[in-house]
């Protein structure tokens, strides 16, 4: 359950954030105007996201028990790698995301409305999406048939949402920086967890050898139904008897991706582009 209340906190802030600003940005400038047309397009993005999860839940139920395993395997693969892009381009512009927003929306305001609602649509949208994928395949590599795993991501986006509307109201100031590091290293472990998942259902559907071979089978240390097997698979999606290729996948994933991602910016870099402050309000 904690994993998925770190994907909802995680990506829901991100999204708040991208409100905040948008939103603080046209009450500053006396563009209160404006306001609808962003509002209209966040409405949007967020009901295609809540389409996009939808699609995936029952839509998958139709197909048989291996397309289901294909197309969940498939979709955990794509979900990681979109989640690792977007935790290093956050990490890389945490700093410089209020600016950036500022300058679109400051271009959209001089095209009228429909790029209004174009600018957060696209803005808020691309989180959405990623949100409800990664969500949708975290939950089901972490289920084990209760509304846990779906609770967890509820109460993380609803965290965020209470953040996000501190962050406008400047009652909560926070180094963004810091935190999207640190819950982005968490949340790269999560990746790992659902990557081997993901392997795993392609074998179960028979798209990859290997399903018998297991590297290690602890069960009868770990049982998966006791509170601790379950703690370490809600939180880390830990299996008990993985196969040979999960734990490859694993480590090959998990190492070089927290060792690239912690690793110290170069200072060639922040002295070529000096850095705004972070702890800023919204």
């Amino acid at each position: 359950m904690f994993a998925n209340y770190l994907i909802g906190l995680r990506e829901g802030l991100e999204a708040s954030l991208v409100v905040c600003i948008l939103i603080a940005y046209l009450v500053k400038t006396d563009r209160r105007d404006a306001l609808k047309p962003i509002w209209i397009g966040i409405a949007i993005a967020v009901g295609l996201a809540l389409g996009f999860g939808c699609a995936l839940e029952f839509g998958s139920q139709e197909l048989t028990f291996e397309a289901q395993e294909a197309l969940g395997g498939s979709l955990s693969i794509i979900a990681v790698g979109l989640v690792t892009w977007m935790v290093f381009w956050m990490r890389r512009t945490a700093r410089h995301l209020k600016a950036d927003l500022h300058g679109r929306l400051d271009a959209a305001l001089q095209m009228g409305t429909g790029a209004l609602v174009a600018t957060a649509f696209l803005a808020v949208g691309r989180e959405g999406l990623e949100t409800s994928l990664f969500v949708w395949t975290s939950v089901r590599a972490s289920s084990d048939g209760t509304e846990g795993p779906l609770i967890g991501v509820l109460l993380g986006i609803a965290t965020a949402v209470v953040l996000g509307y501190l962050f406008y109201r400047g009652a909560l100031r926070i180094n963004l920086a810091k935190f999207f590091t640190w819950t982005g290293a968490m949340l790269v472990v999560v990746a790992a967890g659902v990557l081997a998942y993901g392997f795993h259902d392609l074998q179960e559907a028979d798209f990859l050898p290997g399903l018998t071979n297991k590297a290690f089978d602890i069960s009868e240390t770990i049982p998966p139904d006791s509170w601790y097997g379950t703690l370490l698979k809600g939180v880390f999606n830990f299996q008990p008897d993985p196969t040979v290729l999960q734990v490859v996948v694993w480590s090959l994933y998990l190492v070089p991706t927290l060792a690239f991602f912690l690793a110290p910016s170069r200072p060639g870099k922040d002295r070529a582009k000096p850095a705004a402050p972070v702890r800023e309000e919204v």
